[in-house]
């Protein structure tokens, strides 16, 4: 139910309560005003139950007075003090019940909705705990297997090689555990929960551009780390979404993945803009410099890597990203 239908029912009720009290003054048919009644019986249980405290207060009691003496108007003269305060009574209980109806609701809502964000923070505890318990584990034997390297190297490099691995599996089960653990803890807070593009998802990404070209040696995409994975994804991205906002004359765009001297580079350059097309891909790059190359280079560098970008021969521009090669997966 949307907010704004929820915040008219106080003053509905009001305006409702108050032409039923006046209208019984001024001497409207009774029949006329029983029906106003069955009126306003269901809007109290409404306000009681959706509306904000503050204004369903003032409302409740005008419309409760209203129901209350609807039958005061008819009884005047003929009627007692005590006859007109007992009709007045007895008609209070509808109102009161249809109050005390939508109030009971609006608490089991509130309960629920209680109930939930209790269960969801302990969940989330639970998780943390489960976190720093499996995470620990894994970092305390990353220390051991450490510290043990460092006293063998020199005596037996065998030995040393064989505790790096063991550390490096330490390192990827903690890895997989915080993966876990965050993609659970976002299912928890109700989002959904997307694994991170990589280097795995260029193909579709040149594909689904115009005049783009992909060279991928999948060796070289298997020694990236996953932080360098993914931040070799996003600046392709970000390189092909300037070529088309900055050089839609491009012919040809080529997006290069390949192991290099100085470790995994990923290019993307694009040919020079027909006669009269639109500027280079470094211009538009150089006027973006918040989000542009700086941002690139920021990304990069966090990563453990080096950007580069420049013209090319042929009036194109190229953007360069070299990160470390992980050596266990160029064999």
């Amino acid at each position: 139910m949307s907010l704004d239908l929820r915040s008219s029912y106080a003053p509905l009720l009001a305006l409702a309560g108050a032409v039923g009290l006046l209208g019984g003054f001024l001497g409207a048919p009774p029949t006329w005003l029983l029906a106003w009644v069955g009126l306003l019986l269901p809007l109290l249980a409404l306000v009681a139950r959706w509306s904000p405290v503050r204004a369903g207060v003032g409302a409740a009691v005008l419309g409760v007075a209203a129901v209350a003496l609807w039958p005061v108007p008819l009884m005047w003269g003929p009627a007692s003090w005590l006859e007109v305060c007992g009709a007045a009574a007895f008609w209070a209980v509808p109102a009161l019940g249809a109050l005390a109806a939508g109030g009971h609701l609006r608490r089991q809502a509130s309960r629920m909705r209680q109930a939930v964000r209790d269960g969801r923070r302990d969940q989330q505890l639970e998780l943390a705990r489960d976190l720093h318990d499996f995470v620990a584990h894994d970092v305390s034997a990353i220390v051991v297997q450490a510290q043990a390297a460092r006293f063998v190297a020199d005596k037996d490099p065998e030995q040393a090689v064989r505790a790096l691995e063991r550390i490096e599996a330490a390192g990827l089960g903690a890895l997989a555990s915080m993966d876990r653990t965050v993609h659970a803890l976002r299912e928890a807070a109700g989002a959904r929960s997307a694994s991170v593009p990589g280097t795995s998802e260029l193909p579709g990404l040149v594909e689904r551009f115009e005049g783009g070209v992909l060279d991928a040696d999948p060796a070289a995409a298997r020694a990236l780390s996953r932080e360098a994975d993914t931040t070799a994804y996003r600046v392709a991205v970000e390189a092909l979404t300037n070529v088309r906002r900055h050089a839609p004359g491009a012919a040809v765009v080529r997006v290069r993945l390949h192991r290099a001297a100085e470790g995994i580079e990923l290019s993307v350059a694009n040919s020079g803009p027909a006669r009269g097309a639109g500027g280079l891909l470094g211009l538009g790059l150089r006027r973006r410099s918040g989000t542009g190359l700086a941002g690139l280079r920021g990304r990069v560098e966090a990563a453990g890597g080096t950007l580069r970008a420049g013209a090319s021969a042929d009036g194109g521009w190229r953007v360069c990203a070299v990160f470390p090669a992980q050596g266990r997966a160029l064999g």
